[in-house]
């Protein structure tokens, strides 16, 4: 679930004076970046294509309740964020809203009524997106999406969050792109996958670094730090262009492979980004998740070889791969089985080795590399400790429907133990990650626990 939660810190930073001063800060209403003629109408399955492509369900869907009918529970530092009903239902959802309304709260972020949203809802990227998909989406929503009665619980965030006209300072320090796309011209396919992965895609809410007021740094591909990483409710968000990111190390094939179905030859797909490839990724065409990794592989000039599919990209037969030059004083470690090897090496040995091997590159599509992975290695250490207590698991996809399902060891290992694992894994094979505390596994262990 995509949900920019540390967006609302700015809101902190602004605070209470700041607020008061931008009461007056007129409402931003942004116009349309083309015109639609008066009888167009989408094409059939656009408007349902747009709602994946912009991942509509994972936040407007609650645990167990009917699709994009809201009440998703959406926990915040400065309360819990419910959201919306988009169904139809003219009561409790959108049956009774105008298109510009609906574009309005797309765009720029308010509601019908004059309401402003929170910023979790992505607008600051969905105002990139093309008139003609907006509206398609729009049409979907009114037309072929069941109505369904669901009264939301309304957001009572506290003061001064709670006062939502405070987000008009914030929207006027943050929306500085116009509305509409703008490509960069490189090539008909990576233009496609700019716009998808700058706008409908909103990849820039979590894989772009934040302002002091929490805005996104770079939305656009014209921005510096555009894509250069982020952290998202306690996880790294890794930068997608520089040295040793996965589109540079990476194959367009690979990274298509990972879009459509959260696994590849490298790695597998976990957390937020988990939950993008099960409700919106693997929806998408070959073309265009062929599309967004030629755009992230050519982004800063690396040459792009698109190939015609990656359906069987890196699924051949299952080898255990050798040590490169970096692991190999770790695997020779593993593999001799010292009695002086140290605590960390022994637990990995015990619990982890069958899977992940002694070199810690894992087995293609199945266990992912553990060298170079950037959740081993991120400057947050709570999703790494979370995997290790509580598992992990890849979602089924159309192409690869087995869900991988990795145990956990909760019950298994001490905080101290946890620690020492985690601290080993952070610097075995050429990872260059700090250590972990036992008191941080504790944290997470009781966070995780009261869930």
């Amino acid at each position: 679930m995509r949900t920019f939660l540390r967006i609302l810190g700015g809101l902190a930073v602004l605070g209470v004076i700041a607020l008061l001063a931008f009461i007056f800060v007129p409402v931003q209403l942004s116009k349309p970046a083309q015109q639609l003629a008066a009888d167009w109408q989408p094409e059939p399955g656009q408007g349902e294509y747009v709602m994946h492509a912009s991942d509509c369900v994972a936040c407007h869907t609650a645990e167990g309740g009917e699709p994009l009918a809201g009440g998703r529970a959406i926990a915040s530092p400065m309360g819990t964020i419910w959201s919306t009903n988009i169904t139809p239902d003219p009561e409790t959802g959108i049956g009774d809203w105008s298109y510009d309304e609906f574009r309005a709260a797309m765009v720029d972020g308010i509601a019908k009524g004059g309401t402003h949203l929170y910023p979790a809802m992505p607008y600051e990227n969905y105002r990139l997106m093309k008139e003609e998909d907006i509206r398609a989406l729009y049409d979907y929503l009114m037309a072929e999406v069941a109505p369904v009665k669901n009264e939301v619980q309304d957001t009572r965030l506290s003061f001064p969050f709670n006062l939502r006209f405070g987000i008009r300072a914030w929207n006027w320090l943050a929306l500085t792109h116009d509305a509409g796309f703008n490509p960069v011209g490189t090539s008909g396919l990576q233009d496609r996958g700019q716009y998808l992965v700058e706008g409908p895609g909103h990849c820039a809410a979590c894989h772009s670094p934040r302002t002091p007021f929490m805005a996104q740094d770079g939305v656009t591909a014209a921005d510096d730090a555009f894509l250069t990483g982020g952290v998202i409710d306690g996880w790294n968000a890794p930068a997608l262009r520089g040295e040793g990111s996965a589109p540079q190390q990476w194959s367009v094939g690979e990274l298509a492979a990972y879009l459509a179905t959260g696994r590849n030859i490298h790695s597998a797909a976990n957390g937020e980004m988990g939950l993008v490839v099960e409700h919106s990724l693997q929806y998408l065409t070959d073309e265009d998740n062929l599309a967004m990794a030629a755009f992230l592989k050519g982004m800063d000039g690396a040459t792009v070889e698109v190939p015609e599919s990656f359906a069987a990209n890196g699924t051949g037969a299952i080898e255990v791969p050798g040590a490169d030059a970096a692991g190999e004083a770790t695997a020779t470690l593993l593999t001799e089985a010292s009695p002086d090897m140290p605590l960390g090496a022994r637990l990995y040995s015990d619990s982890c080795i069958g899977c992940h091997f002694a070199t810690g590159k894992g087995a293609p599509e199945i266990f992912p590399e553990l060298q170079g992975n950037h959740l081993v290695t991120g400057s947050e250490t709570g999703p790494l400790i979370s995997v290790i207590l509580d598992g992990a698991e890849v979602p089924s996809t159309a192409k690869r429907p087995m869900t991988l399902r990795m145990q956990g060891y909760r019950d298994r290992l001490s905080d101290e133990e946890v620690a020492e694992l985690a601290t080993w894994l952070r610097q075995a094979w050429g990872n260059d990650g700090g250590p972990v505390s036992a008191a941080e596994v504790a944290a997470v262990r009781n966070a995780s626990a009261n869930h």
